[in-house]
């Protein structure tokens, strides 16, 4: 189905009106006895979820009189009863009669929630209706494991399970694309009663993080040691509330993010949250996993929706969709830093060559003291880059720009020397590197991909060839300590991590993003934790 942009008034209008309190924060417990959902509930108390989810389903050897009273009674906090069958995604098997037994049983013990499927839901609701409790509400589900809908298909999903005499409605559906998840939004942010609009998948993701600014009624985070998650693309809920600052989302939050294939690794969001957070700015930064840049673009067109960081494979295909492009950005025919301007206009500037060319200066400056004049320790310097991409064009950029003869390698030929020429450069085939030393004390910098994790024992050029360089920087920052750089310094080098570009660069996207400068420090000590 198509994306459908978000009209930003009626979104703001519609959840101002539906929601008064925040969007709850519900900890599912996938334990397969009563004693481990017991231990599972204090440790959802502990990381500052709301309620629980007691998946009944999960329980071997259940035993609802005595079971259901344990669970219920016993629990610290609110608890959700949901007794999942196997025809909607769970693992009961067994007798429906039963199973639906056991669930006006959780309603009669006290339990504040109970979900039931819509396919049964006429039946069961109106089987509790003359005894249910004032504060037991009802949630009624619908799950597509296919595909997420069109708008008109789920706004009439949810009338019919209004219809059915449900207090809340729950819609989960799955994401085939991240602007899948635009409905969702439109769906939580317009529906007549509370709404948990939920995507299954890495491109969902968003649907859970963004859920208090739509205005959805709650929203699920696994227990991080579960080992378990009841949905795909489900986040910890420790990482919702520490690391996405979930309790500060609300419908005026702006919205940052990085938009890359694969970008689950990116720490960017560990940066740019707990920096948003220091200075009290109301914004959150995600992982967007977009296939199509154009189709996100056009889908996410909103103010709201404030800027991102862009990585591979998009820092090139990107420049299609923006309305503006910052003069050296252009040369390099990359950009990894896109800002959505007070009118609507995408404005976009590549930070990568700032980052990455200044933590190599300072490198040489280390080695070599400071050149007089200001003049850039890069100057004459040959600088021998392998790869051509992005990053690649980055560094050839910067290099000459700050005087260093450039060299390009790359595993196909055509591409270096396309970008060498526009350097005024040499090209070369990657293999060709081994072999070329035409003097000492060269700058080796690697912007292929080659070492990155998982393949971490891997390296771009043998060991012995790195004698020739007096610096070698590889952009590459999971793992920190490449196999390359270990060898570089078993050579005397010195060596310039992929940490350091990536800290620096965000320090100019944060400014762009902001207007603010960057609290370098704290960059500094969180990628040093958790680098």
């Amino acid at each position: 189905m198509g994306s459908i942009p978000f009209t930003m008034s009626d979104l703001q209008t519609s959840v101002s009106a539906v929601r008064s309190s925040p969007t709850l924060l519900c900890t599912p417990l996938m334990g397969s006895t009563v004693d481990q959902m017991l231990l599972e509930m204090r440790k959802a108390k502990e990381v500052g979820a709301d309620l629980v989810e007691i998946r009944l389903d999960c329980l071997t050897n259940f035993s609802p009189p005595q079971d259901l009273e344990i669970l219920i009674k016993q629990c610290p906090l609110p608890t959700l009863a949901t007794y999942r069958p196997i025809w909607e995604g769970g693992r009961y098997e067994g007798d429906e009669a039963k199973r639906q037994d056991a669930l006006r049983l959780a309603v009669k013990l006290g339990a504040s929630y109970v979900d039931i499927e819509l396919q049964v839901a006429d039946e069961f609701i109106s089987s509790i209706h003359p005894r249910k409790p004032e504060h037991v509400k009802v949630i009624v589900s619908s799950y597509n494991f296919q595909n997420t809908p069109s708008a008109e298909v789920l706004g009439n999903l949810v009338a019919r399970i209004q219809a059915t005499g449900a207090d809340i409605a729950k819609v989960v559906t799955t994401a085939l694309d991240i602007t899948d998840v635009a409905r969702i939004f439109q769906l939580t942010a317009h529906s007549q009663i509370p709404t948990i609009g939920l995507v299954m998948g890495e491109r969902g993701l968003i649907s859970r993080l963004l859920s208090p600014k739509y205005g959805g009624f709650l929203t699920y985070g696994a227990l991080d040691d579960a080992g378990a998650t009841s949905a795909p693309g489900q986040p910890t809920a420790k990482d919702l509330v520490d690391l996405y600052n979930f309790r500060l989302i609300n419908s005026d939050t702006k919205v940052y993010g990085i938009i890359g294939k694969p970008v689950g690794h990116s720490k960017s969001p560990l940066l740019f949250n707990a920096a948003y957070k220091s200075v009290g700015l109301n914004a959150v930064y995600v992982h967007f996993l977009v296939d199509d840049v154009t189709k996100f673009f056009d889908t996410y067109s909103t103010p709201d929706f404030g800027g991102c960081s862009c990585t591979i494979p998009h820092k090139e295909a990107a420049t299609k969709c923006m309305d503006e492009i910052d003069s050296i950005a252009k040369k390099i025919g990359a950009i990894n830093n896109i800002c959505r301007r007070p009118d609507g206009r995408l404005v976009a500037f590549n930070t990568d060559y700032i980052g990455a060319i200044s933590a190599i200066e300072d490198g040489l400056r280390e080695l070599n003291g400071s050149v007089a004049g200001g003049v850039s320790p890069l100057a004459g310097k040959l600088f021998v880059v392998m790869g051509a991409g992005g990053a690649g064009k980055s560094l050839a950029y910067g290099a000459k720009q700050k005087g260093a003869r450039v060299v390009v390698a790359n595993r196909t030929f055509e591409r270096a020397r396309e970008l060498a020429e526009k350097v005024d450069g040499l090209a070369l085939h990657l293999h060709e590197v081994a072999d070329f030393h035409p003097e000492e004390g060269m700058i080796l910098a690697n912007a292929t991909s080659v070492g990155m994790k998982p393949d971490v024992h891997v390296t771009p050029i043998p060991k012995d060839a790195l004698k020739h360089y007096c610096l070698v920087f590889d952009a590459i920052y999971t793992p920190k300590d490449t196999r390359l750089l270990r060898e570089a310094r078993e050579h005397g080098c010195a060596v310039v991590y992929g940490t350091e570009m990536l800290i620096r660069q965000g320090f100019e996207q944060y400014k762009n993003f902001t207007g603010l400068p960057a609290p370098e420090q704290l960059f500094r000590d969180l990628m040093s934790q958790h680098a």
